[in-house]
């Protein structure tokens, strides 16, 4: 169920809200995959902040789709300009 929540946030660019322990956090979704105990675990961007962080499956509850969109933050070097 989550998985299917995650994966259709992904591909339509929504953002998440969601409760991760006590916090709740707000999230541009990127990708899911397994870290490297093998749990589930999903990457993205908090609201507000730069950093690209991780949440296990396990501790993830009351997840809602917001219909915010949003667009992948994509770094640019500016070595390369």
């Amino acid at each position: 169920m989550k998985t299917d929540i995650f994966n259709s946030a992904i591909t339509r660019r929504n953002k998440l809200r969601f409760l991760y322990g006590l916090n709740e956090i707000e999230l541009e979704p990127y990708y899911i995959t397994r870290n490297k105990t093998g749990k589930k675990v999903i990457y993205g961007r908090v609201n507000n902040s730069s950093e690209v962080r991780m949440f296990e499956y396990e501790r993830i509850f009351n997840i809602k789709v917001l219909h915010n969109r949003f667009s992948p933050l994509i770094p640019i070097l500016t070595s390369l300009n």
